[in-house]
């Protein structure tokens, strides 16, 4: 159950910032310090960034998958770069089952300029000289994204405040006050020094 309840944690980090939530700060980096409840990042962009964190943090590992277990009916995530009818996987990561369903969709993302996710079924696959093509839909809108050999797949496991060590590679949703301090509900990191691809 609180493996469940910690899957379910991570759909902010997931889904785009609505009109609501305008606050959303999507932190990639590397851990400098756990400092009590408050969490030092050098952020990818070269920023140190200080993030609140609840007590005891949520903390999720991000583990190597391989695109086998990406199957037709597989609830997944892919960021992708180029236009909708010809996309190219950037990395890919396939939904536990408790969280089918998250973030469902396509539509911008941040990992690179002009970078777009989509958090889709798999309804059908087939490989091509350019890599496996995955045809998805979400919300009844069917895509297809390529996935070039190499390209980093990825799912979610347990984890605990224990990976949070220097050196350790995260991905974090933070919410970010008018006044510019950092908070999150969870932190995903990556097992045995893997980078969030996402």
């Amino acid at each position: 159950m609180r493996r469940f309840l910690m899957l379910g944690l991570l759909a902010a980090t997931l889904v785009p910032a609505s009109a609501e939530a305008q606050t959303v700060r999507r932190i990639r980096g590397t851990v400098q310090a756990l400092e009590g409840s408050t969490l030092v990042v050098q952020s990818r962009e070269g920023e140190t960034l200080r993030i609140q964190l609840p007590t005891p943090p949520a903390v999720v590992s991000v583990v190597p998958a391989t695109l086998a277990d990406a199957k037709p009916g597989t609830f997944i995530g892919t960021a992708a770069s180029g236009p909708k009818d010809r996309l190219r996987a950037l990395e890919v990561l396939i939904f536990p089952e408790a969280m089918r369903g998250t973030g469902e969709g396509h539509y911008p993302w941040d990992l690179v300029p002009e970078s777009t996710m989509t958090n889709a079924t798999i309804e059908a696959e087939s490989t091509g000289s350019d890599g496996r093509t995955l045809t998805l839909v979400a919300k009844g809108e069917k895509l297809a994204v390529t996935v070039p050999a190499g390209t980093p797949i990825v799912t979610f496991g347990p984890g605990d405040a224990t990976m949070l060590q220097p050196g350790a590679k995260v991905f974090i949703g933070a919410q970010q006050a008018a006044d510019g301090t950092l908070s999150a509900a969870r932190v995903n990191v990556g097992k045995d020094g893997l980078t969030p691809p996402m």
